[in-house]
């Protein structure tokens, strides 16, 4: 997997210090969004039963204060003279998320008060060796299909598996860096597999809430050489 983002790095001629800045950039955005309590009402605080007493689990534990230096100081492990790092690669967590998808009529009827409406999603195919840019073809996908532009988007949420593979993802699809992860992505908050895509778009969600627009999109690449995109309109 790190290979593909050294793959991607190179084709977009990242540099070391490029990619280092967007992990610095994501765990400063968590610790801020930590900060302001933006993540309390999208955990469900979990009991851990210990031999001292029972402890309560209802903090991310990845983000943490760093510096540039400090990343710099990481080896690249996967290429030589390669820019993938433990710093800049999403970290190895466990977690667990949760959504309802179901029709307007049906929530109307059970009185449910819904977060957005699902406009269009995709689901594409990329080479295995790239495979990290995925998002960049099921979010132009999922823009044809609603009859959108990437401009239309207030919100861009892209899951970091690796910050090389999500600056790739940027620079291909062109979009203004400051409403990408606005609240710090995967490199700081951890990626825990199949738990991401359901927590990145209830993140996406309510940050459209918090600030009150309208259109998001929320998308990840996937092992193997796929991309899933899927855009919401807040209601």
């Amino acid at each position: 997997m790190a290979v593909t983002a050294e793959n991607l790095a190179k084709q977009y001629e990242l540099s070391r210090e490029e990619v280092d800045q967007h992990a610095l950039l994501s765990h400063k955005r968590a610790l801020a969004a930590m900060e302001k309590g933006y993540f309390k009402e999208e955990i469900v605080p979990v009991s851990v039963k210990k031999r001292k007493g029972n402890v309560t689990i209802d903090t991310d534990e990845h983000p943490r204060e760093t510096t540039l230096e400090e990343l710099g100081k990481l080896k690249a492990r996967f290429v030589e003279n390669g820019v993938v790092t433990a710093g800049n690669a999403s970290g190895i967590n466990d977690g667990a998320a949760a959504a309802i998808l179901t029709s307007s009529q049906y929530a109307e009827k059970r009185g449910l008060k819904p977060l957005a409406r699902l406009v269009s999603y995709a689901v594409v195919g990329v080479e295995p060796q790239v495979m990290g840019i995925g998002p960049v073809p099921a979010i132009q996908q999922a823009l044809k299909n609603a009859g959108m532009k990437i401009e239309d988007l207030d919100l861009i949420e892209i899951n970091e598996a690796f910050s090389a593979q999500y600056i790739a993802c940027q620079k291909e699809l062109g979009f203004d860096p400051e409403i990408g992860n606005v609240n710090g992505g995967a490199v700081a908050l951890g990626h825990p597999l199949a738990a991401s895509g359901t927590r990145i778009t209830l993140a996406l969600l309510r940050e459209l809430k918090r600030r009150g627009k309208k259109y998001g999109v929320s998308s990840l690449c996937i092992g193997g050489g796929q991309g899933i995109a899927a855009i919401w309109e807040r209601v």
